[in-house]
């Protein structure tokens, strides 16, 4: 039976798995990232999370230019690469617990708060490195920190986040935030309040294009009711939610990575939805909208790629 007031903690060859009632994540060193989240008996993962860089270009960007000027940003979000994991029990780093060094602990260790942190660098010209750092406590509570950091020469960024790919599409999702899609530079339009949105709509756009931004949110619950386990007899809808941690986050949540729709030139390209896309943002560039001929969005709608930039949000323990 499992613990309820410590995370069970099992030192693997190459995974690190941290366990209570109810849920289960497994964090994979080789894969760079969590790469089982289980709660309840559904999973939630079907990609590891990793940095998100880009949002799919609009006739704006390519208007003015942007999507040329910032083009290495669309292979960051592709190809950055774990290069560096610390794990930290109770408060206190460990060596990596890889074999052997895994074999100092037996089948029944326990913790009060774990910690692993992944170091993702980026082919971009000059390098430089983002940190995804996870949290957790017996409730099951990840509380997840992202770091970017700034350095000199690089563009400016599309977007900062970070992508979840859920393994099925989601019947819909309800969030605390602004109404509608909203994006920096057109939030004023947003009334404040709790809304559902069913399905994983795309704005359907002649050319398929960055849509589904939602600005200025303390949580996002998304549901699902089925799963890629063909063993499992509920199909009745489950959830998880995303909450803010110290300041509102933006998210988005398509059936399409930002790649598969800059890919796609008309809307019957896109593939069949079989997946839930959810991205947390702690920063997003403007659309402008202007005019699609050469209007820059407006500066403070800007993401620099030479300064640091952070988030926190957290996915809610077990109620």
């Amino acid at each position: 039976m499992a613990n309820t007031t410590k995370l069970n903690v099992t030192y693997g060859d190459v995974t690190l798995g941290v366990s209570g009632d109810h849920f289960r994540y497994i964090f994979a060193y080789d894969r760079g990232g969590l790469e089982s989240l289980v709660r309840y008996g559904k999973e939630w993962l079907y990609r590891t999370p990793m940095p998100a860089f880009w949002r799919a270009t609009t006739d704006n960007d390519r208007g003015n230019g942007f999507s040329q000027q910032s083009a290495m940003w669309l292979g960051a979000d592709a190809f950055t690469h774990c290069t560096q994991v610390a794990v930290a029990v109770d408060g206190q780093s460990i060596p990596l617990p890889i074999a052997p060094e895994n074999n100092r602990y037996s089948d029944h260790e326990t913790a009060t708060t774990v910690a692993v942190t992944f170091t993702y660098t980026t082919p971009t010209v000059p390098a430089t490195t983002v940190t995804v750092s996870y949290l957790m406590d017996a409730t099951g509570k990840l509380s997840v920190a992202v770091h970017y950091r700034g350095a000199a020469g690089l563009p400016e960024l599309p977007a900062l986040g970070l992508r979840f790919v859920l393994p099925t599409a989601a019947s819909g999702f309800d969030y605390q935030g602004l109404s509608g899609e909203t994006y920096p530079d057109r939030m004023a339009g947003g009334q404040p309040g709790t809304y559902h949105v069913t399905g994983l709509p795309v704005t359907p756009y002649l050319v398929p294009q960055e849509c589904g931004m939602h600005m200025a949110n303390d949580w996002v619950t998304v549901t699902r009711d089925h799963t890629l386990n063909n063993a499992d007899p509920d199909h009745q809808p489950f959830g998880i939610t995303l909450q803010k941690h110290d300041a509102p986050f933006a998210f988005s949540c398509l059936p399409y990575t930002p790649l598969e729709l800059e890919n796609a030139t008309h809307q019957e390209e896109l593939p069949a939805p079989r997946r839930t896309v959810l991205t947390v943002y702690g920063a997003v560039r403007g659309v402008g909208g202007i005019d699609s001929w050469g209007a820059d969005v407006e500066p403070q709608y800007h993401i620099a790629g030479d300064q640091d930039h952070d988030f926190q949000f957290e996915i809610a323990g077990l109620a």
